[in-house]
């Protein structure tokens, strides 16, 4: 294993300090600039739309989902081990200044996610029996038809069927299994078989049930965190101006408490931001996107306006609200991590408990810690697989889903028994490897973006009884068949 570590994290280094920095930013300015700043304009409508679709019973579907079960779903993907581990990992290695560059990979992403929703949603197909398919694969497709599409098509399909499908279920389960034990004292293996029987049930009932579990679940985990979260920082209010103050410093001199020269110090600040970023929400990774493809909505702009906001909810509040926590509480003078000391007993899977242990004592803040980190890490467990599910049809047929389901399953368990350092770079790996074909998609796909967005903006000119009656809509009757 300590091999393989050592092959990965040198294949993930390669691909993180060039390849995916240098594509995430490119593809997030370029929509950013060619849609006007959509993630601004449409900021305020997106977000009208997101809380317009909440149901406490749900919306019956013909096929598909409501424009919330989708958004519910996709955030269920997008706030995950990633807002509690991934920001602790960004902190430890690249230093507060890491959360400046996952803001700035975030805002660019807003501009990214809303293409992808906007693309999954034109390209997506509806079968006779009301069952919707939709994702990358099928905009890729459509970006390159012939067998270069096929081939871009199927090794994104691979890739991520192995990130998310298998891969990402042993990340999340990783991560429950560490932190429940830490604050139960429940051996991991058990943690894992529990998990297992858990996400089987859900499995088993398809993309209703999950979509039924997943809309009541991620509002309940999100307020229960947020509420925690600002807890301690009511706390520590005396504390804060100077937390941000320290995001803004180390995002500019790293060295300062990284180490090094500036120029490798400001590498591993923004690499790991990237890094971290694109695991947080998720932007330009093309995982949500299939969740988006199976809203009942209107139109694509709708969704991709909704879209957008699961990125601001991820990052902007879920996410630094977690660093803020960290900060306030570790990097103060006096505190434990203060000059850049870090005991062995810190690491990225404790991190966040050790904070809110700070305040609210080692144990509650254990348990806090493992509470919301098991709904964010089951919720997205759920999505992920179902996101793995559609694309392991798409290459193997409905026949393969029960195997899919085995393997996958045979995954989280394995989860729990794993090295933490190898989980998390193998999902690295291929989190990258699934950002190659969607992004040289979204780039050739730009003409569609454009082209929706205008046709939308210009008919909501012309009749300004448009946006409301789109805003009224309860339901909606799915695409045709494409």
């Amino acid at each position: 294993m300590e091999v393989l570590l050592q092959i990965v994290d040198t294949i993930n280094g390669f691909l993180s300090d060039y390849v995916l920095f240098i594509l995430l930013i490119s593809v997030g300015v370029w929509f950013t600039i060619r849609t006007r700043f959509v993630q601004i304009r449409c900021f305020g409508e997106g977000f009208k739309r997101m809380f317009g679709g909440i149901r406490t019973h749900g919306n019956k579907q013909k096929g598909g989902m409501s424009s919330f079960q989708a958004l519910a779903t996709a955030i269920a993907a997008q706030i995950g081990t990633g807002n509690v581990v991934g920001a602790s990992a960004a902190i430890l290695t690249g230093g507060p200044g890491a959360i400046f560059w996952m803001w700035i990979i975030a805002f660019f992403g807003m501009a990214t996610m809303y293409s992808e929703a906007v693309l999954a949603q034109e390209t997506r197909v509806v079968k006779e029996n009301g069952e919707v398919l939709g994702g990358p694969v099928y905009y890729i497709k459509r970006a390159f038809p012939g067998k270069f599409g096929k081939f871009l098509a199927t090794f994104f399909a691979v890739a991520l069927v192995i990130a998310v499908g298998f891969c990402g279920g042993t990340v999340q389960a990783n991560s429950i299994g560490s932190v429940i034990n830490t604050a139960f004292g429940v051996p991991t293996w058990v943690v894992g078989i529990v998990l297992a029987v858990i996400c089987v049930i859900v499995f088993i009932g398809g993309v209703k049930r999950l979509a039924s579990v997943v809309e009541k679940l991620v509002p309940i985990m999100a307020i229960m965190f947020i509420f925690g979260t600002i807890m301690m920082l009511v706390i520590n209010i005396t504390k804060v101006p100077e937390a941000f103050g320290l995001i803004f410093k180390y995002a500019f001199q790293p060295q300062a408490i990284i180490g090094g020269t500036f120029g490798a110090a400001i590498k591993i600040a923004i690499t790991q931001g990237a890094k971290r970023g694109l695991f947080s929400n998720e932007a330009g990774m093309g995982s949500t996107p299939h969740a988006h493809a199976l809203a009942n909505v209107e139109n694509p702009h709708a969704q991709g306006t909704v879209a957008m906001t699961g990125v601001f909810i991820d990052t902007f509040v879920v996410l630094t609200l977690n660093a803020l926590v960290i900060i306030t509480t570790m990097y103060t003078e006096g505190g434990i991590l203060s000059g850049g000391i870090i005991p062995d007993t810190i690491d990225k899977t404790n991190l966040t408990q050790t904070a809110f242990g700070t305040t609210f004592g080692s144990e509650m803040g254990n348990i806090f810690v493992a509470v919301c980190l098991f709904f964010f890490a089951f919720s997205t467990i759920l999505s992920w697989n179902m996101f793995g599910r559609l694309n392991f049809i798409y290459l193997f047929g409905k026949k393969g889903e029960i195997i899919y389901t085995i393997i996958s399953v045979g995954f989280i368990v394995a989860g729990t028994l794993m090295s933490s350092d190898l989980v998390w770079g193998l999902q690295d790996l291929f989190n990258q490897l699934m950002v190659l074909p969607n992004v040289i998609a979204l780039f050739a796909l730009t003409g569609l973006v454009l082209q929706i967005l205008k046709k939308y903006k210009k008919g909501k000119k012309k009749d300004p009884e448009v946006q409301s009656a789109e805003e009224s809509a309860e339901e909606s009757v799915p695409q045709e068949t494409k």
